[in-house]
């Protein structure tokens, strides 16, 4: 833990997140932040790319550059803060005003934006690990913070964030019932380097319905897919949920959307610090946001982000 002296910000905002609460979070953040005479540059892109843009244009003098870029929303808006963030030595503060906020509750980073905004001016920083997806077809690797999802949870992910209705969280339990109904398992390829457990180089072959790979134990707000995952080992922590029966998923979705530990043979966990996982038109996303399609590296990136912390 170290601390820092935070005297300016750039904000981001996303007026999307949390089905419009990030909009208002947005508010009360820039208001209370400027109250306690913190300077703050307010960034907010027409899109995951401009806000990139944004967030890459305030570093880039190192002069003139914030003391800390503070994500205001959920999980999807630090991911996109991450693409920028990464390498710059510059702190990422939270205020969660999104749905899941993951990163913010592994963290210990309270929900409520004042207390946010307590956590961010106390200056406390805490040193974490962050992931990298590469696909083949990818120009650059895909920082994430908290989880990559690949196969049902990944499809499930992509087609809620494309229906308009229902609203919430009912949203992607109607996506999960859409997609159960298509193809479940499919054939997975994982090849582990740099595992505590196994050889370097060990490869398992076994049909699977999803595989996540995290560097944090919650994603989609508090979603136990990783439970052992540990911020800051230098390991990525990977969960095949292997082929079963729709009736057992449809068991087994409730307990892991309540936060439970998946308990099921089917289900493995894997430890390593560089992974390649190869499945059949599989999709892959990152923090909650496309990251392509499987084949894909994961790699652990120690101590590549400094978060600011209770």
């Amino acid at each position: 833990m170290t601390n820092r002296t935070i005297r300016s910000i750039a904000l981001v905002t996303n007026p999307l997140s949390g089905a419009g609460k990030g909009a208002l979070v947005a508010v009360d953040a820039a208001n209370g932040f400027a109250a306690r005479g913190i300077e703050v540059t307010e960034l907010c892109g027409d899109s995951a790319a401009d806000t990139e843009r944004l967030v890459r244009a305030a570093l880039a003098d190192p002069v003139t550059r914030p003391d800390a870029v503070v994500a205001a929303g959920g999980d999807g808006l630090v991911g996109v803060v991450l693409q920028a963030l990464v390498g710059t030595g510059v702190p990422l503060g939270l205020v969660p005003g999104g749905t899941g906020n993951d990163l913010a509750r592994e963290v210990g980073v309270p929900d409520g934006t004042d207390a946010a905004i307590d956590v961010v001016l106390g200056g406390r920083t805490r040193t974490i690990d962050l992931g990298a997806v590469e696909t083949e077809a990818g120009a650059s690797p895909t920082w994430f913070a908290t989880v990559t999802g690949t196969g049902l949870d990944a499809r499930v992910t992509l087609r809620a964030n494309h229906m308009r209705w229902p609203k919430g969280p009912l949203r992607y339990t109607a996506a999960a019932l859409i997609e159960l109904a298509g193809k479940l398992a499919v054939p997975y390829r994982i090849e582990l380097h740099g595992s505590p457990d196994h050889r370097d180089g060990t490869v398992f072959e076994l049909p699977a319905v999803m595989v996540a790979v995290g560097n944090t134990r919650t994603y989609g707000g508090g979603m136990l897919i990783c439970p052992d995952a540990v911020i800051d080992d230098g390991l990525l922590d990977l969960t095949v949920v292997g082929a079963m029966s729709r009736l057992d998923m449809l068991r087994l979705l409730p307990a892991l959307s309540s936060g439970k530990r998946i308990d099921h043979p089917a289900t493995v966990q894997y430890r390593a610090a560089r992974i390649k996982l190869t499945a059949p038109d599989a999709p892959a996303t990152a923090d909650g946001d496309p990251a392509g399609m499987l084949p894909a590296t994961f790699r652990a990136l120690p101590g590549a982000l400094e978060v600011l912390v209770p």
